[in-house]
């Protein structure tokens, strides 16, 4: 069986906060302070729920830390600052330098996979190694799904246009989130189908201003992980799925070869939802990664 069935009980973590570029960033911390630190960071319009279940099976080795990216979840936007990858990304080397000491593993799905990428060439001591789950491959705007994202451009642009109460109704339509939901699912499973439903229903809405998701996203149609690759010095993990709308396996492949010290595992028939349809998996094969000679 590809997919995996809901775990009954979900380790929370316990939170904590801290100043980083003048705004506040909270994160939750997961397993024992002893292991080595793995850091996660979530992708576009979600916050550090969408990670822990692969955080509750990496907590068995890892200390594991994820952020609320600024302006998602609960974590505030950077003041004064567009929030672009370097934005993001220089947020991120300011973040993981308040932690105990730099990363065993960096881990980032889909526009998180851009944010780490980017950190990772910029600063090449930001953690030991580097794992991208859903990686983006290719530009939005040139991929196979270049009209989905041409309509959610407008999407954003419109509510952040609108005066603020329509705007974040608009932002927030349950509609659209479902069918984004539904889209990307492959699972057939009705309560793994549910759980997946209800997590983006909570989720989804969870940002602090208009301005910075229509900036996140803005940032997330235009830059990809794979234009970073080739400059990223650690050893880096592509966790690929086969049917991935937000990337082919081609362009993947593409960004494999261009690694300097690479590793590509493919998870058979799952989309852009690894971190839900085959978290222990994704899991499994991170521990692997870090064990890993490469």
């Amino acid at each position: 069986m590809v997919f995996e069935p809901v775990m009954q009980s979900i380790d929370r973590g316990s939170q904590r906060s801290v100043q980083v570029l003048g705004s506040e960033t909270h994160y939750w911390v997961y397993g024992s302070e002893k292991n080595p630190l793995a850091v996660l960071v979530h992708g576009f319009r979600g916050d550090h729920h969408g990670l822990e279940l692969i955080a509750q099976k990496l907590s068995q080795s890892f200390h594991v830390v994820i952020p609320d990216l600024p302006g998602f979840g609960v974590s505030e936007s950077i003041p004064n600052a567009q929030h672009s990858i370097s934005t993001y990304a220089s947020w991120l080397v300011e973040f993981i330098a308040t932690l105990s000491s730099p990363p065993q593993v960096l881990v980032g799905h889909s526009f998180g996979s851009i944010v780490c990428t980017y950190a990772a060439a910029s600063r090449p001591g930001i953690a030991k190694k580097l794992s991208l789950i859903n990686p983006i491959s290719e530009p939005a705007l040139e991929g196979q799904q270049k009209v989905v994202s041409v309509l959610a451009s407008s999407y954003y642009s419109v509510g952040a246009r609108l005066p603020e109460k329509l705007g974040f109704g608009w932002l927030r339509l349950a509609p659209v989130t479902r069918a984004s939901s539904r889209f990307m699912m492959r699972t057939k499973n009705p309560e793994l189908r549910d759980f997946i439903d209800a997590q983006h229903d909570a989720h989804f809405g969870s940002f602090s201003s208009r301005a910075t998701v229509l900036e996140a996203y803005r940032a997330s149609i235009s830059e990809t992980a794979a234009y970073y690759a080739p400059a990223v010095p650690m050893p880096t993990q592509m966790i690929v799925a086969e049917d991935d709308d937000l990337g082919s396996l081609a362009t993947a492949l593409a960004m494999y070869t261009s690694l300097n010290l690479g590793r590509m595992d493919v998870i058979e028939r799952v989309g852009h939802l690894i971190h839900y349809e085959t978290p222990q998996r994704a899991a499994t094969l991170i521990k692997d990664f870090v064990k890993d000679a490469l």
